[in-house]
């Protein structure tokens, strides 16, 4: 490698560099065009947020769609950010952490395995069956998601959109089903409840009427009180998790499109910033071996 240095240097002079600009530049505008975007999505889920009452804020944090789009816009600029930086600096740390925040939590076990953790010995059985517990508590994990969305469902007007057109969109009602709804202080079905929209469900769960030119939110009035078969004529029965799934599993094609669209441009950051950690390394060398041959007559 030093000798394949020196002869470059030799070739091209002391202005000759291994770091490619073409590289450095298209990583750098690559990265800004990202950190723009985390900006305005931390610009418009703040926003969001100011608009809401403190109170509503404050009951329904963990399933506000703001605070997600606050959340994922803050990492996408600190990770976009080190990679603007480290391109233009030259740094290998920086370059390193945008490779490692893309990557890190996503392929984690496929790192590990690369790694050689096992070594030449194949993968314990142990470590294959423990992905199997992964689908049921991904199932539960929504399950969790869709239960606290229901709860406050009144308290946000953004989540309260948000359910109602999933459940008009994929024809259901409720979590496993439609009694679901019982939980929500406002729908409780239980005697005690003086809402006036006890036992009732979101007008979402209403069966649509094509020629229906007024929207009857009151159509849910009651529903929960009534056995599944006379509440079908009226709403949709079904629980959103399992249209859910059903759905996920008719559109495989569809979302593995989508989410190789997503991936494409992130392993095109990586790429770069790889190559570009590469050029990095192999010109430090080159400053090194430079500084230490340069009394040397025959260089």
């Amino acid at each position: 490698m030093a000798r394949r240095a020196a002869g470059s240097a030799g070739a091209h002079g002391d202005d000759f560099s291994f770091v490619s600009p073409a590289v450095k530049y298209v990583l750098f505008f690559f990265n800004t065009l990202f950190w723009a975007i985390s900006m305005v999505m931390m610009a418009v889920g703040v926003y969001a947020r100011l608009l809401k009452h403190a109170e509503a804020a404050m009951a329904c944090l963990a399933v506000d769609p703001a605070v997600l789009l606050i959340v994922v816009g803050i990492l996408t600029f600190l990770i976009t950010f080190c990679g603007c930086v480290g391109s233009l600096r030259e740094n290998i740390c920086l370059l390193q952490v945008l490779a490692a925040g893309v990557l890190g939590f996503v392929f984690s076990d496929k790192v590990r395995m690369a790694r050689g953790q096992y070594g030449s010995q194949p993968v314990p059985l142990s470590d294959v069956l423990s992905i199997v517990p992964v689908v049921p508590k991904a199932r539960g994990k929504v399950s969790e998601i869709i239960n606290g969305a229901i709860v406050h469902y009144r308290d946000d007007l953004d989540l309260q959109n948000l359910i109602d057109f999933g459940q008009k969109e994929f024809s259901c009602c409720g979590g496993v089903s439609y009694k679901d709804w019982s939980q929500n202080m406002y729908f409780n079905c239980t005697a005690a409840n003086p809402s006036r929209e006890r036992c009732s469900v979101p007008f979402s769960c209403c069966l649509q009427d094509p020629d229906e030119a007024v929207v009857n939110t009151m159509c849910g009035q009651g529903m929960q009180a009534r056995s599944y078969l006379e509440a079908s004529a009226f709403i949709y029965t079904n629980g959103c998790i399992d249209t859910l799934v059903n759905w996920v599993h008719s559109n495989l094609f569809l979302l593995g499109g989508v989410a190789l669209g997503l991936a494409v441009p992130q392993l095109v950051g990586i790429l770069l910033a790889q190559i570009l950690v590469s050029q990095i390394r192999d010109q430090i060398r080159l400053q090194l071996y430079t500084q230490q041959h340069r009394a040397d007559p025959w260089y």
